[in-house]
């Protein structure tokens, strides 16, 4: 296997026996990412010289047996929107000044306390409102999968470099799906923790971190360091009594739903759904019984949704100069101009679907153990459009599966559950109760473990 194809519990490993060392298998990365990072564009900031240091002071404490923790030396990316001290965060806008960071964001902290390196920041497109890897500032970042295909987003760096390799941990963020959306869309492990648990700032309605990964151990060790409270996030959990051990879960007599209809917005394709009823079957086939769910969302929920995100984009927009507003990504503009016209009341009962779909979320849990269903309706879209229905009237057609559990709280992962005929990946979502994080990481485990390691990861093409 490939160094750049293991995984953060093999790295260490091999640190602790000395076989490798942090600085070793940095040198061996850079030359990895140079290969791909002209063609997948998925990182913003990166400084080899800077990550080096990093590298070579891990190597020292590893040499000397005294490791900081069990990330020490392990390169991870943080979303340019999880700010670290600094660096500027433009938000993946032409449009907004770069002001370096005067502090890290919480799951930054965590990642330095623990000696992980910093690897760099990761693309997003503007304000992190797209699921799309295009971006007026960056360009277009691309799915190493299939370049001519879109990664996804808003954590479309962090998607597309974990699928490229380079490094195995990855820390993106989800207010809609923007962690499992790309996950699904590269082929990776993209966990939406309970809301609180990871701590994140700026804090908002339904917005989390959360790891990119390839593997769920991988996801499990980065849970670790960033399930740890912060005060900056007024929304954050009590200390967990969690050791994140994925030990097998007791899969006989579980209740679970299988929700393949999303009440609106793109229809699933049938390879899709193909995949994810041959996912359910292995579930059932560990003694689970299976029920079709009915759709959760409907128009009037994802309507109101878009007009209240609107609303909210439309006031971070007027805050702009008249310059810097010409700078935002068109389709952004074109989507957000219509709150221009909308009523305060029209805007307070968007952000009231919220409170429903919450209730719906809720009220699922009440005879399901656990919820699956496909990640994303497609299985691709062109690389250059900024959503897959390319339309600004309509632009979260294809959130309908991921966003209920970012308003509803619950935990909710993306894992591989095959490929399309055309190779490219296909996610199926995992949903548990609130603060069912860990049993629903050890569920996806034992998935993990039926399904069978992913050896045909993409490679660079020069």
């Amino acid at each position: 296997m490939d160094l750049q194809d293991l995984s953060a519990t093999q790295l260490l490993a091999l640190f602790s026996s000395c076989e490798l060392s942090p600085l070793e298998y940095y040198d061996y990365l850079l030359i990895h990412i140079e290969r791909w990072e002209p063609s997948i564009n998925a990182l913003y900031s990166f400084d080899p010289d800077r990550i080096r240091d990093q590298a070579r002071a891990a190597s020292a404490r590893w040499s000397k047996g005294r490791p900081c923790s069990s990330l020490d030396g392990i390169p991870v990316t943080l979303k340019e929107l999880i700010v670290t001290q600094g660096d500027c965060n433009p938000q993946g806008s032409r449009a907004n000044a770069l002001i370096p960071a005067t502090e890290d964001a919480p799951p930054a902290m965590r990642m330095r306390e623990s000696g992980a390196i910093i690897l760099g920041k990761t693309t997003v497109p503007d304000f992190g409102m797209l699921s799309s890897g295009l971006s007026s500032l960056h360009g277009i970042t691309r799915n190493p999968w299939d370049l001519s295909c879109n990664p996804g987003g808003s954590s479309a760096g962090a998607a597309a470099a974990g699928a490229a390799g380079y490094g195995p941990l990855h820390i993106g963020t989800d207010i809609g799906g923007s962690v499992r959306l790309p996950a699904g869309w590269c082929g990776l492990v993209g966990f939406k923790p309970t809301l609180g648990l990871i701590p994140i700032d700026p804090y908002y309605t339904g917005r989390c971190a959360g790891p990119m990964t390839r593997t769920v151990d991988d996801c499990a060790l980065l849970m670790k360091y960033l399930a740890q409270p912060d005060s900056r996030d007024a929304t954050s959990l009590a200390p967990q009594l969690l050791d994140w051990c994925l030990s097998a879960p007791r899969i006989d007599g579980l209740k679970i739903g299988l929700m393949l209809d999303p009440g609106c917005g793109l229809r699933p394709e049938p390879e899709v759904c193909d995949a994810v009823r041959q996912a359910a079957q292995l579930f059932e086939a560990n003694g689970a019984q299976i029920e079709e769910l009915a759709p959760l969302m409907n128009r009037r929920l994802l309507d109101g949704l878009d007009d209240f995100w609107r609303a909210r984009q439309w006031s971070q927009l007027q805050a702009l100069s008249a310059q810097q507003r010409s700078q935002v990504l068109p389709y952004i503009e074109q989507w957000a101009a219509p709150a221009a016209r909308m009523s305060a009341v029209q805007a307070v009962e968007g952000f009231n679907q919220t409170f429903e779909m919450r209730r719906r979320c809720a009220n699922i849990f009440r005879n399901f153990d656990l919820v699956l269903s496909p990640t994303n309706q497609i299985s691709s879209f062109p690389a250059e459009l900024p959503s897959p229905s390319n339309n600004p009237s309509q632009p979260f057609e294809h959130i309908v599966f991921t966003v209920p559990w970012n308003m509803g709280e619950q935990p909710a992962l993306s894992i591989n559950c095959g490929f399309t005929a055309r190779g490219l990946p296909i996610g199926l979502q995992m949903v548990a109760p609130r603060f069912s994080d860990q049993w629903l990481l050890q569920c996806a485990k034992a998935y993990e473990t039926w399904r069978g390691p992913i050896d045909c990861w993409p490679c660079p093409t020069h």
